[in-house]
C-alpha cells in the first residue's frame, strides 16, 4: 500500500476517515489535508481513475489487520491426513488393531486414508482388496464417513474416510 508521499499520482480521490467523499483534489494537497488532522493518506485502490485514497491512521489499520488474521489462524482447524496399511490377507485381530487406530484418528477429527498395497499375484485378486475396504468402511461407520471410495492406482487400492461432524 502506497502511503503519504510515496502516491506518485497527480490527481486522487479522497475519502474520509467516515466515509464522506471529499471530491477530487491533488495528491499534495491530500496529503497535507490528511497531515492537518494528523492522519496517513492511504491509497486503497490504486488502479481506479482517479485512484482513491483513504484519510485514517495508517499504524492502527494495520495493527487491526494484523489481529484479525491473527485470529483467523487461531480459529481454524488444522486437517490431518492419518495412513492406515492393509493387506490382501490381514488376519482378523490385525484387522481389529488397524480398525480401532482408524477409528481414534477419526474421533480426534482427522482424514484417514485406507490403503491396499499388493504384492506380486495378490494384484490379480484387486476384488478381495475392494471387499477388504468396504468392510473397513462399515467397522468405522460410527465414527466416520466415506469421502472417496475404494480406487486402484498402481499397486496399491486407497480410498479416504472422513470424520463424521456433529
Amino acid at each position: 500500500m502506497q502511503i503519504n508521499n510515496e502516491i506518485r499520482e497527480k490527481e486522487v480521490r479522497v475519502v474520509s476517515g467516515d466515509g464522506e467523499q471529499l471530491g477530487v483534489m491533488s495528491s499534495k494537497d491530500a496529503v497535507a489535508l490528511a497531515e492537518s488532522k494528523g492522519l496517513d493518506l492511504v491509497n486503497i485502490a490504486p488502479t481506479a481513475k482517479p485512484p482513491v485514497c483513504k484519510i485514517m491512521d495508517y499504524g492502527k489499520y494495520k495493527f487491526e489487520l494484523q489481529k484479525r488474521e491473527k485470529m483467523n489462524r487461531k480459529n481454524q482447524k488444522v486437517i490431518n491426513i492419518k495412513e492406515v496399511q492393509l493387506s490382501p490377507s490381514i488376519d482378523t485381530n490385525d484387522f481389529n488393531t488397524k480398525c480401532n487406530h482408524a477409528k481414534r484418528f477419526l474421533k480426534s477429527g482427522d482424514k484417514v486414508k485406507v490403503c491396499v498395497r499388493f504384492r506380486g499375484r495378490e494384484l490379480t485378486h484387486s476384488e478381495i482388496g475392494e471387499a477388504l475396504l468396504k468392510r473397513f468402511a462399515e467397522s468405522c461407520q460410527e465414527e466416520g464417513s466415506i469421502e472417496r471410495p475404494a480406487k486402484l492406482e498402481g499397486r496399491n487400492m486407497t480410498m479416504f474416510l472422513a470424520p463424521v461432524t456433529q
